[in-house]
């Protein structure tokens, strides 16, 4: 059973004539009844009435992992009114190898752009457009030619596990094996997860790429670099600060390229892109090739920064949580670093302008979400489609004590373990698929409380809800199933995707454009909508489950073992080295001992 309702009904009066309890709790909305969860009311933003306000517009290049767009809003109100997108394609050369090309994704940007533009209303032109914000997939890595401008291998997407062994070589080099050793330069451990590992594997093993390197003609950066190196033809080579903050190689504090880590990596600083903040004018497009010719660029965030802002997630304490192939939570920490040592990442949630402060976040990230319901459909074959899981999971009232750990690629945060692999525990004779589709939507809901009960940890802040968002969030059984799982509030918003809304005001509100102004005392903003679904478990039964849940995740551990790494670490050079002196030493006093004996 659901206990939801449209996002309306915040501030309502209940039917025994009380306030709602969230009354005083929420920042966005109007009043509205409350409905029932079959009716799931989305009012997509393209149904809205577009403001009849002098035409300023603001465009988005949103490139994801699986598809590319161009959105176009208005302002003030940034209702989208024109949109276009297309599927990037994904290589996997080996089992755990993940790659793209990065022409086609260029490509793609410069397609949808066209396209998205020729869907303007009659009303509008290309010409109203006067600025455009940038979002991307993050830790996805690209290295290309300065010179000739072609990528020299292709993009490596954040998810690749290639690096493994990589990680391995870096380890060894750090005290004690420290996977944390960095953490209080960058807020993020040794991992394949980020770009560092990614640069060092390509110049340890594609020799077009150590050659550029030789010749200092080698440029690397995430897709944001990409993009607006294609744009400008060149001329910038830039990033933000929030990509920036997933390299492993920017130092959280200075919010420069760190010395040591780019040592530690073998990165040389001429390859690297210069790091500005999220909003602020760059410079304009210059590619003849792009319809977007002379338009500013103002705006650039990673995607789970820029839904951070779609929520408005703007106070600290305030957290969402995206629902999509994989899960990502940010909660909005205010200006001071946080460095987590139960496995929360610390990055930099936003800097609205060069000379603004930065914000900063805790994140969580769960590789395996939505990839779960992807792999019952098609390796398992035992779901019809992915979209279908709610229907499947709803004929049964519980996972009939069935447990899924989907650590395909081991697991993030908290636990930062890649030898993890996934498992099924609890089966009995009586459990069916039902059983294990629905354990697969509840393994997304406990590790977001995984996280959860880390940040509860980290920060000073009580969460009392939760903001969700991503295409996976549409599915009202997995919203319920998380707001009973956490014990709290989940608030979804009926913008499932609002990485290109928050790139959009981000661009919007640059100096220099000055079309919007977050304000972080603003009650409720009119373009924001939600439904709510309320926890129907009670605290013993959360912690029941929730204790099962862990037992299950300590079975994944300790799965992938590899073979010892050869490597010459500095401990085992000296222990070596030690070795002709020792055995002098002994061979020296057993012949004294022999000597004293006659």
């Amino acid at each position: 059973m659901f206990i939801y309702f449209n996002k309306h009904f915040i501030g309502n009066k209940s039917s025994n004539g009380n306030s709602s309890p969230y009354k005083n709790d929420m920042t966005e909305g109007k009043n509205a009844p409350p409905s029932s969860s079959a009716e799931v009311p989305f009012q997509h933003r393209l149904d809205r009435k577009v403001s009849m306000l002098p035409h300023r517009l603001v465009g988005v290049i949103d490139e994801g992992t699986s598809t590319v767009g161009f959105s176009i809003f208005t302002t003030p109100h940034f209702e989208e009114i024109a949109t276009h997108r297309m599927e990037m394609p994904l290589i996997a050369p080996k089992p755990g190898w993940f790659e793209q090309d990065a022409v086609v994704i260029i490509n793609n940007v410069y397609r949808c752009v066209e396209v998205a533009i020729t869907k303007l209303p009659e009303s509008f032109q290309k010409e109203d457009l006067v600025a455009i914000g940038i979002t991307n997939q993050r830790e996805t890595t690209v290295v290309w030619d300065s010179v000739s401008g072609k990528p020299l291998y292709n993009a490596i997407v954040w998810n690749d596990i290639r690096t493994n062994h990589t990680v391995d070589q870096v380890l060894a080099r750090v005290p004690d094996q420290n996977k944390n050793y960095f953490k209080h330069m960058c807020g993020l451990p040794i991992s394949p997860y980020f770009s560092a590992l990614k640069i060092r594997w390509l110049k340890d093993n594609v020799p077009a790429v150590k050659k550029a390197c030789r010749e200092k003609r080698c440029k690397v950066g995430t897709i944001d670099s990409w993009i607006i190196w294609n744009l400008t033809k060149g001329s910038l080579h830039i990033t933000d600060v929030t990509n920036a903050s997933r390299t492993m190689l920017m130092n959280i504090e200075t919010l420069q390229w760190d010395p040591v880590l780019l040592k530690t990596y073998s990165v040389t600083l001429n390859m690297l892109p210069q790091i500005c903040s999220s909003s602020e004018i760059y410079g304009s497009v210059t590619d003849e090739r792009s319809i977007l010719h002379g338009v500013d660029i103002s705006g650039i965030l990673g995607n789970q920064q820029a839904s951070l802002l779609g929520q408005m997630c703007i106070k600290p304490g305030q957290t969402k949580n995206t629902y999509r192939s994989g899960c990502f939570l940010l909660c909005n920490i205010g200006h001071q670093a946080i460095i987590s040592p139960r496995g929360l990442l610390t990055t930099i949630a936003y800097k609205l302008g060069p000379n603004a402060p930065v914000t900063y976040a805790l994140e969580g990230a769960v590789a395996v979400a939505g990839h779960a319901l992807e792999w019952l459909e098609k390796k398992v074959r035992i779901l019809p489609q992915a979209s279908d899981a709610e229907k499947f999971a709803e004929t049964v009232p519980t996972t009939g004590d069935v447990y899924f750990v989907p650590a395909f690629t081991g697991l993030y945060a908290p636990y930062w373990r890649k030898d993890a692999r996934g498992l099924i525990v609890g089966l009995t004779h009586h459990s069916t698929k039902h059983h294990v589709i629905r354990a697969a939507l509840e393994s997304i809901c406990f590790q977001t409380r995984d996280i959860l009960e880390c940040m509860y940890q980290e920060s000073e802040y009580k969460f009392s809800k939760l903001y969700a968002d991503g295409p996976l969030s549409s599915n009202n059984l997995l919203m319920q199933l998380q707001a009973d799982t956490a014990g709290v509030t989940v608030f979804r918003s009926q913008i499932l995707d609002p990485t290109a809304f928050g790139a959009a005001m981000c661009a919007a509100q640059a100096e220099g454009v000055d079309l919007f102004k977050f304000d972080i005392e603003k009650k409720y903003y009119e373009n924001i909508y939600y439904d709510v679904f309320l926890p129907t478990s009670n605290a013993a039964e959360q912690r029941q489950r929730y204790g099962k849940w862990k037992r299950a995740v300590e079975r994944s551990f300790d799965w992938a073992f590899r073979p010892k790494s050869s490597t010459m670490t500095e401990q085992r050079y000296q222990l070596l080295a030690s070795v002709p002196g020792s055995l002098f030493c002994f061979i020296s006093f057993a012949m004294f001992v022999h000597s004293m004996k006659k």
